[in-house]
């Protein structure tokens, strides 16, 4: 065994995780080494406790950290270069990482040495950082089930290890039903109105999956479920009955057969109930909450709100559409339906605002926008970000690694770049995650800190031959958006990992840098630098920036409802719903979208199915974050425009104002005083409606 494990690459003692040398083979065997001489440590923990920093806080700090690392490593290489291998490996070992886990959460020496510090008379000489990994760690303790005796303890520690099982199948069976759907067209016809960015794509994955004559002139054609070939089929095939089935299918994601996730999603509301109430809770929406910001009341009132502003602009929305449709001469005007939706919403956005989607991707290459993106980011921050390709192992040979130095240039922090879509073996989406937070008592090689390292990950169009990847403008948001979470993982000035980057940060406040960088998409200076032709370098025209400024509020009730609706789901299944009952989740999405939608939801709708977000990942009773968030991000955005957007000097210091509070305080502070440190004053919603266009209109 020794040989076996002293060779293993996830044991190894790395500045960089071996992403190259990682094979599922290495996963058991790695995983359980670990995980055994982390018990020891922690029982050696467990022993000689006390409740003072050295004896407490930097012991636990090591044994999370590295079990977290390693993990994420595995977690990472599952979402990026999944394998049935892969598969086989995780599922075998998750059991002992959740018992560990869960061992570590209900430790008692560990809760009441956090208890004894809170308890104590040198409380109030604490840092407000080092308060709040206090507070934090008592109330994961509690929340993790620290409290419970004997036997409640042991059912809790069942419903865990079933729910992260759940969780797992969950989205396994949505990347296997996305997977599956393979639709082979030969008649180019078939595919009237594809754009040949799509055509590209559709020969491609058809070479990919053996018909190896592809090609995006003469096909076949292959159309899939992943976003890139999804999308551009309802927004651009001219073929309704295409439009239709890709629709359905998309809608009825792992709803059958040996994939459905019906049966899964009523175990998990079910089990969720359950361990709220072993907890002393109403409800799972209440467990959440204990982490969060906002409250249940707060989220619907909110919620209720945002609906509301939103209603008639969204119905005026379908009017608009309906019209248009009308005028177009379409027999189609008749009866619109889902799968007509979004074809139509593209012909009426380009008739408007004479923007084609598709015609603006030659002006946003891959490399042009990342440079524009790190301009932003030094102007904003006084930050600059350096190509580190070789620095580090990686997976895939188009990861790229970045180095993030200060203005002093000594680096501050590193990140990988993921950005094309893989459907074979990479999930769908966006994200970014964390490789190392930072932390001093983890640093290495005598220096006085460890530098935090980020995951950026995207899912764009592959360059096709020697294209460049060209991007929509929804894509360079995305960008934005992810290397907006990404700065604050690196630009963190905490050194308790506890609370360093977006660790201790609450949930529902994460998403304001995100949504923040945003913003910049909008602003002319930033977009005019990345939005440069790839072949002729020739800048993007004056008046399609103004057009894309004017069509960015296009059906933007339609939008907002649409969030509202997945939002209102999540907290109505976690709050009043009965999971014992005679009502399905379907009934419920049903009810909720009747206030939700114009256009009510098919009878054989399951969206739900393939929810991942509150049935996968960790937005269980909290999807509402993301407008929670946005109302925040909205705001801090409108401390820029209030100096003026182009008044350079003063959007520096707001900038570097953003950067020492918002960026460099973590979970080092409640997310409200950071807010308002910033901010100068608590958060209004009323900025968000007004980006939005959804503020009444004036009569």
């Amino acid at each position: 065994m020794a040989d076996e494990t002293s060779s293993n690459p996830l044991l190894a003692d790395f500045d960089f995780p071996p992403f190259d040398r990682i094979e599922p083979a290495h996963v058991r065997p790695g995983i359980r080494a670990l995980l055994a001489r982390l018990e020891g440590e922690l029982e050696q923990l467990e022993k000689g406790v006390e409740p003072a920093w050295e004896k407490l806080v930097h012991p636990l700090e090591r044994i999370v950290d590295r079990l977290d690392v390693v993990w994420n490593v595995v977690d990472h290489l599952k979402a990026v270069k999944d394998s049935a291998d892969l598969r086989a490996a995780v599922e075998d070992v998750q059991p002992e990482k959740v018992k560990f886990y869960l061992r570590l959460g209900q430790s008692k020496p560990i809760y009441e040495a956090f208890n004894a510090i809170r308890n104590s008379s040198d409380w109030d000489s604490l840092s407000d950082a080092r308060k709040r990994v206090v507070e934090g760690q008592i109330k994961d303790a509690v929340l993790g089930g620290v409290a419970l005796e004997d036997e409640q303890r042991e059912k809790f520690n069942q419903i865990q290890q079933e729910l992260e099982k759940l969780s797992e199948k969950f989205s396994e069976n949505v990347l296997d039903a996305t997977k599956k759907f393979e639709k082979l067209i030969t008649d180019k016809k078939e595919i009237d109105g594809l754009p040949a960015s799509a055509l590209g794509l559709a020969a491609q994955t058809a070479v990919s999956k053996g018909h190896e004559n592809a090609s995006a002139e003469n096909g076949p054609w292959m159309i899939t479920l992943d976003a890139p070939s999804f999308m551009a089929v309802m927004q651009h095939a001219k073929n309704r009955a295409l439009r239709e089935e890709v629709y359905r299918a998309y809608l009825t994601r792992a709803s059958s057969g040996d994939l459905d996730n019906t049966d899964i999603i009523s175990q998990i509301l079910k089990l969720r109930l359950e361990k709220a109430k072993l907890l002393g809770y109403k409800n799972f929406a209440e467990v959440s909450m204990a982490r969060k910001m906002a409250t249940v009341d707060r989220v619907q009132e909110l919620l209720e709100k945002i609906r509301a502003a939103s209603w008639d602009h969204a119905v005026q929305d379908m009017e608009d559409l309906k019209a248009f449709v009308k005028d177009s001469g379409s027999a189609e005007a008749n009866d619109l339906a889902h799968w007509d939706l979004n074809f139509w919403s593209e012909r009426l956005r380009e008739s408007k605002y004479d923007i084609d989607e598709e015609g603006l991707r030659p002006y946003f290459a891959l490399p042009k926008v990342m440079d524009g993106l790190f301009s932003l980011a030094n102007k904003l921050f006084g930050i600059t970000v350096e190509a580190a390709d070789g620095l580090a192992p990686v997976w895939n040979s188009d990861v790229k690694f970045y180095c993030v130095k200060d203005s002093s240039n000594s680096p501050v922090a590193y990140f990988y770049f993921d950005p094309y879509s893989r459907p074979s073996e990479k999930r769908g989406g966006a994200w970014m995650n964390v490789v190392f937070s930072r932390s001093s008592v983890l640093a290495r090689h005598g220096s006085s800190v460890r530098l935090p390292v980020a995951h950026m990950v995207c899912n764009q169009m592959p360059p096709v031959g020697d294209k460049p990847s060209l991007m929509t403008f929804r894509e360079v948001e995305t960008v934005f958006h992810e290397f907006g979470h990404a700065l604050q993982h690196m630009l963190t000035r905490q050194d308790e990992a506890f609370v360093a980057g977006i660790s201790g940060i609450e949930w529902d406040a994460v998403e304001l840098p995100s949504q923040f960088m945003e913003n910049w998409c909008y602003h002319k200076n930033t977009l005019l630098s990345i939005a440069k032709h790839y072949e002729t370098g020739e800048p993007l025209p004056e008046e399609i920036y103004a057009k894309l400024v004017a069509a960015k509020n296009f059906r933007a009730g339609t939008f907002s409802l649409r969030q509202i609706r997945f939002a209102s789901v999540d907290m109505e299944l976690h709050t009043t719903y009965d999971p014992s009952g005679p009502v399905s989740v379907y009934d419920v999405d049903r009810r909720v979208a009747e206030k939700t939608q114009v256009l009510a939801p098919l009878p054989e709708d399951r969206f739900l199915c393939g929810f991942s977000h509150i049935f996968a990942g960790g937005y269980a009773a909290g999807y509402y974050s993301y407008k929670w968030a946005e109302v925040l991000s909205a705001d801090a955005f409108s401390a820029f425009e209030d100096v003026g957007l182009d008044n350079e000097k003063a959007i520096e210091e707001t900038g570097r104002r953003f950067r020492e509070t918002v960026l460099a305080l973590g979970g080092g502070k409640s997310p409200l005083e950071v807010f308002v440190a910033f901010r100068g004053r608590e958060p209004s919603p009323e900025p968000l409606l007004r980006h939005n266009g959804l503020l009444p209109v004036a009569a």
